[in-house]
């Protein structure tokens, strides 16, 4: 998916091409997590790269985040939505939003379970990212459909 600089805001003198690489970058990180390629995504992050996984799990490669999915899903891929960019202090900071569909470990698809992700950009690599969805709540009511 691609996004260009119209789809993003500038503000505090951060240049729309900065914004708009920023974005590329995110999206690009983002498609090959879901590949997955973990290593091909790996290659947008510095080296001290935090990631801030949903569930309060901190990884610092995306072959975590792989693991991770694995133990929670089938397989699970995002439907990548908007993306918002703008300057804080030296970083740029990407938001993505939309939402996740795949497979549940017992086979029942799903779709629509909303995400937000939040990346810092810091000379052109991702150095923090915090990943939310609504995955959690979506299993404790599944959870509790089929104890209750």
């Amino acid at each position: 998916m691609h996004h260009d600089a119209s789809q993003v805001s500038a503000s505090f003198g951060t240049s729309q091409d900065s914004l708009a690489q920023a974005v590329t970058l995110v999206t690009d990180f983002l498609e090959k997590s879901m590949v997955p390629d973990p290593d091909g995504a790996a290659e947008h992050l510095a080296a001290d790269a935090v990631i801030h996984f949903t569930g309060a799990e901190l990884m610092s490669h995306p072959r975590e985040m792989a693991a991770y999915n694995a133990q929670r899903y089938s397989w699970v891929k995002k439907k990548l939505g908007a993306m918002n960019a703008s300057a804080s202090g030296n970083a740029i900071v990407v938001y993505s939003f939309g939402t996740l569909y795949g497979q549940w470990p017992d086979g029942e698809e799903f779709s629509d379970n909303r995400y937000v992700d939040r990346f810092v950009v810091e000379d052109g690599k991702i150095v923090k990212i915090d990943v939310l969805n609504d995955s959690a709540e979506r299993i404790l009511k599944r959870t509790a459909a089929k104890t209750g």
